[in-house]
């Protein structure tokens, strides 16, 4: 497939093509990208994978720039912690001691064949701060200072603290629309804190979409993504706290914009399920009689069994009247006695 396919998409190119053009490996260009360095648009047709692309004009300006394309690697280059040691001139045990007080910022990391958490930072920013006549007890001294020795010992690191700010500003800046912002501040919030905030679970399953996952991760649910997700996720009772404070007012502020979609049609109530007919206590509806139409006959009854009504019950035929009680019997005996005289 074609880096720059069809329209609208003719006019930029893919992360991947965009590496390319600019003499870039692809995790430089995210990187740059990151530090506002590179300009990218969102990708609506779908290419790239990334959901960004970077626009042609976009490749010229970079390329036009003083020093391309040696300046913008320089911009972008990262080091660990031995070669950082170096850049500023200290032991690689100062180094990690300087890192975990916060006084240079972590801007990406990995996880090593051990899973290991390997911090890289950015090497100019390396360079500043070794320059910085203020840093100089902390760099130079024999002995660090009591106060920064302290919080050494009681196990300080502000390491995953600091690249979380860091990586925060990433996502905000290249978020363009205030769901967006919302899922960026969402991202290193636990679900329990989100939930809290967000009681509704349509707008939460909404603000789930814009909900960036870590960098850095293996398969869900494998060692490597619970480690990265633990990295992502805010544990510092202040940055909670400002975490928390910062998504309510980016929902405030999105649920006004364009609230979250919700169903529209409303379902019937399910009725209770009925009791069997005939059941004891169950009440039977009695069912209407139809009326009796004039000039039609009523509809006969169920045929009746032999012998079912008494003989006194039958009806008497009224064209023959019956005679007196004994009136048969005596006529009976006196017709015996004419026929044997």
């Amino acid at each position: 497939m074609s880096d720059t396919i069809t329209t609208p998409h003719r006019l930029s190119f893919t992360p991947s093509r965009a590496a390319r053009e600019l003499g870039l490996k692809r995790g430089e260009l995210d990187l740059a990208v990151h530090l506002g360095l590179i300009r990218t648009v969102p990708d609506e047709g779908g290419g790239g994978g990334t959901g960004r692309r970077v626009p042609r004009t976009e490749i010229e300006r970079v390329r036009a720039g003083e020093g391309f394309p040696d300046s913008l690697q320089h911009r972008v280059q990262v080091v660990g912690t031995a070669a950082g040691a170096d850049v500023m001139g200290v032991p690689a045990g100062r180094f990690t001691r300087l890192a975990r007080l916060g006084l240079v910022v972590p801007v990406t990391w990995y996880l090593n064949r051990y899973r290991a958490v390997v911090w890289l930072y950015l090497a100019e920013e390396l360079k500043q701060v070794a320059t910085d006549e203020r840093n100089a007890a902390l760099l130079k001294a024999r002995r660090m200072p009591e106060g920064p020795r302290g919080l050494l010992d009681v196990g300080l690191d502000l390491r995953p603290r600091n690249w979380r700010g860091r990586h925060r500003g990433f996502l905000l800046r290249l978020a363009e629309d205030p769901w967006e912002s919302a899922g960026a501040l969402a991202a290193f919030l636990d679900p329990v804190q989100i939930a809290e905030i967000v009681p509704d679970p349509y707008e939460r399953s909404h603000l789930n979409r814009f909900r960036p996952g870590p960098p850095a991760s293996g398969a869900p649910g494998s060692p490597a993504s619970l480690l990265a997700e633990r990295i992502m996720t805010a544990d510092d009772p202040d940055e909670i706290s400002l975490l928390r404070a910062e998504l309510a007012a980016a929902l405030e502020e999105a649920r006004e914009r364009r609230p979250a979609p919700r169903p529209t049609g409303k379902r019937p109530p399910v009725p209770a399920h009925p009791r069997h007919v005939g059941s004891p206590g169950t009440e039977q509806p009695e069912r209407p009689r139809q009326p009796e139409r004039s000039g039609q006959p009523a509809r006969p009854g169920p045929p009746e069994r032999p012998g079912q009504r008494e003989r006194s019950e039958q009806p008497v035929r009224p064209d023959r009247p019956q005679p007196p009680r004994g009136l048969l019997s005596r006529l009976r005996r006196r017709s015996r006695r004419a026929t044997t005289t």
